[in-house]
C-alpha cells in the first residue's frame, strides 16, 4: 500500500483545501495520472499518482482543509509475478 500525501507547496502554505477528486474509491489510475485538485490562496495545484494501482481509499474529502504531510489517499500498487514467482508458489 501506497499513501499519498499533501506535498510542500511553497514557502509559507501551511494547508490546502480539497477542490476536486479525478477518481473514486476502487478507480484503477496509472503513475503519473491525476489524483486531486488542491487549492490554496495563492494557487491550484494537481496532485499526481505515485504509482500505478488501485485507489483504496479516499482519506481526505472534497471541501476539507489538509495540513502539508497529511494521507489524502491509499493506492494498493500493482504487483507483476516476477518471472518464475508463479512456478515457486505452486510447488
Amino acid at each position: 500500500m501506497v499513501k499519498v500525501y499533501l506535498p510542500e507547496l511553497g514557502e509559507g502554505i501551511a494547508k490546502a483545501t480539497i477542490s476536486y477528486w479525478y477518481v473514486e474509491e476502487g478507480a484503477t489510475v496509472t503513475e503519473g495520472s491525476e489524483l486531486v485538485e488542491i487549492s490554496t490562496d495563492k494557487a491550484t495545484f494537481n496532485v499526481p499518482a505515485p504509482c500505478s494501482g488501485s485507489v483504496r481509499q479516499i482519506a481526505a474529502h472534497e471541501g476539507d482543509v489538509v495540513e502539508i504531510g497529511s494521507v489524502l489517499a491509499v493506492i494498493e500498487e500493482d504487483t507483476v509475478a516476477e518471472p518464475g514467482e508463479e512456478e515457486a508458489e505452486g510447488a
